[in-house]
């Protein structure tokens, strides 16, 4: 019998939970779906991700709301991926920050992006029609930006620390509360989505700078808030562990001059005993593997995920 098709026939609801992580630190985790934040400065908030939609994003600013009225002055976009992104009207920021490799990527393919997203995901996007249009943000940077939060809040660094789960991913460091939000770059107790990813670059280098921050508070794309330098240091190295699992049997596989499908399988059975009850897992492995197979025949930069090529991929692995 055929898999419902990624997350199409994931409808229920999951419960949401505000975490006060310090004094004017919040993140609000959601058993899997994708993880948003804030940071309050002396008289503004810096929202951190958008969710799918503006009724979504609303959601969580009516929770924001119960413990600050402050305006949100900023609103960062840690990557460019629709669920992260396109509720942004909502939050009326007076700046939307990204990397300038975001913009590109968006320019490049932001509406495939949403469209694939909505099919893959369609829970996620609450009123879809609410959405205005593609998010485009108002600054840039190439490598990192600095936002001083007034007061004795600190300030907040934001930095690309190399190629991972997309091209143009940043992290958001509070030094003051030794927090980082680490987008998509890691994940806590949830499986990786790699379909766009740069798989050996994330697997080295760029998760080695994210660990070097040496966080006591991180929240990543999705799944539970790791405190404690034992516990965020386990979830960049299962994050770690996940990508070189994959490049390992896919690697196997294509060198062998095996198939996509065989590789497929040979990640599926490597990968599930430890990561396969874990959220979107039989969602994402069709996509990371594509990905993954992509780059081992040559090709750097990642093909446009597109309704229709999402469908042939599926059918081809997950059918």
């Amino acid at each position: 019998m055929a898999k419902p098709f990624a997350s199409s026939a994931d409808t229920a609801e999951k419960t949401e939970t505000l975490e006060i992580l310090a004094d004017g630190v919040y993140a609000l985790t959601a058993e899997g779906d994708p993880n948003v934040g804030a940071i309050e400065g002396e008289d503004f908030i810096v929202a951190i991700e958008a969710r799918a939609t503006p009724v979504a994003a609303r959601e969580w600013l009516t929770k924001l709301r119960q413990h600050t009225d402050k305006p949100v002055k900023y609103l960062i976009l840690t990557h460019y991926h629709a669920v992260r992104v396109l509720g942004a009207s909502a939050f009326e920021a007076e700046h939307i920050v990204a990397s300038e490799m975001t913009r590109k990527l968006i320019e490049e393919r932001g509406k495939e992006d949403w469209d694939s997203e909505f099919g893959r995901m369609p829970r996620l996007f609450k009123d879809p029609d609410s959405v205005p249009g593609l998010t485009w943000p108002t600054q840039t940077f190439a490598d990192t930006f600095e936002i001083e939060l007034g007061g004795t809040r600190g300030k907040l660094d934001l930095a690309f620390c190399g190629r991972g789960h997309t091209a143009g991913d940043i992290v958001v460091w509070h030094d003051k509360s030794k927090t980082l939000f680490a987008g998509d770059l890691v994940e806590a107790e949830a499986a990786l989505y790699t379909g766009d990813a740069f798989h050996m670059d994330w697997a080295a280098g760029t998760l080695d700078k994210v660990k070097a921050y040496r966080a006591e508070n991180l929240i990543g794309g999705r799944g539970r808030v790791p405190r404690g330098l034992a516990e965020t240091d386990a979830a960049i190295e299962q994050t770690r562990e996940f990508l070189k699992t994959m490049i390992d049997k896919v690697g196997t596989v294509h060198r062998a001059g095996g198939t996509l499908k065989q590789a497929f399988e040979a990640t599926h059975e490597a990968l599930f005993p430890k990561f396969g009850r874990w959220p979107i897992f039989e969602h994402c492995l069709p996509f990371d593997v594509q990905r993954l197979w992509d780059e081992f025949d040559g090709i750097d930069w990642p093909r446009i995920w597109t309704m229709e090529r999402d469908r042939e991929v599926w059918a081809e692995l997950q059918d």
